[in-house]
């Protein structure tokens, strides 16, 4: 097995399967003809036009009607068993960082409109003599998505309302117990980015990623209940995990990849896919 398999299993999207999905004449989102079909039966709200394209009728205009309109159809789609469960938290709908979001939407919903979703991941690490050891985290067995699955030692998805660095600090308190006198440090360091397909639709996803270096006397703790425990690894038994197999979950396993390079453990003289590797990890979109 290659790192670069990592990349490919992240890159599975199967496009001639979607129609796109619009939002004031920009394409946000890809819809799969069933979902498409239960969607524009819910009545006149939702159309699809002469392209083939879905979206919002004309009457639907603001933010406020669009979110609204989105919570009443994803709980009437949940209801009918086409969107298998809901979370209960809104991400936002952009294209880009900058943007104004155009709506707000469950985050479960996400990936049956093929909305682009946002998160931030955080590797933490420590500086020892023989060299750089990794915290991994040991996804909670009871989790609903990915249960026992190897994870970076923070992430989460971005809520409505938070900057990323703010929920990066956030998650760092809540899912390893880290004080904020340390979480303070953290570093952005790039995003990495790819377009999975998975059974409920298209996850044309955005990692915005953090580095934070702790102290050795430090041990983190789960203190919401979604990490059964941390592991500090050296970072070649990591790089070893990684190529290995899939352990590690699908997009954890990026983020990691990215951390090999940054900080010279893959090279251009070490790594026959080094370049593939850099690019892979940002995906361009295209729908």
């Amino acid at each position: 097995m290659a790192y670069l398999d990592h990349i490919n299993a992240c890159n599975n999207a199967n496009l001639s399967r979607y129609a796109r999905f619009r939002i004031c004449d920009l394409t946000v989102g890809a819809v799969r003809p069933e979902f498409a079909t239960a969607l524009t039966a819910l009545g006149p709200d939702f159309i699809c036009d002469e392209n083939g394209e879905y979206g919002f009728a004309a009457h639907i205009k603001t933010v406020g009607q669009r979110n609204e309109l989105l919570a009443s159809a994803t709980a009437s789609l949940c209801d009918q068993g086409v969107i298998k469960r809901l979370h209960g938290e809104k991400f936002d709908i952009r294209n880009r960082i900058a943007d104004t979001p155009l709506c707000q939407v469950d985050r479960f919903a996400m990936p049956y409109f093929g909305f682009r979703s946002w998160g931030v991941h955080m590797n933490g690490f420590v500086r020892k003599p023989d060299g750089i050891h990794m915290w991994i985290a040991h996804r909670a067995k009871d989790k609903p998505t990915y249960p026992g699955m190897l994870d970076n030692m923070v992430a989460g998805g971005q809520p409505t309302g938070l900057g990323f660095r703010q929920n990066m600090i956030k998650e760092c308190a809540e899912e390893a117990g880290i004080p904020e006198h340390l979480s303070q440090n953290v570093l952005p360091i790039g995003a990495v980015s790819y377009l999975y397909e998975t059974d409920e639709g298209l996850k044309p996803d955005v990692m915005v990623n953090f580095d934070l270096e702790l102290p050795e006397d430090f041990i983190p703790h789960c203190a919401d209940g979604e990490v059964d425990r941390f592991e500090l690894l050296p970072l070649g038994d990591v790089a070893q995990i990684v190529r290995s197999g899939f352990t590690f979950k699908f997009n954890c396993a990026l983020v990691v990849i990215d951390f090999l390079i940054r900080h010279g453990h893959l090279t251009a003289d070490n790594e026959p896919n080094y370049c593939e590797l850099v690019a892979g990890l940002h995906r361009q979109f295209g729908y």
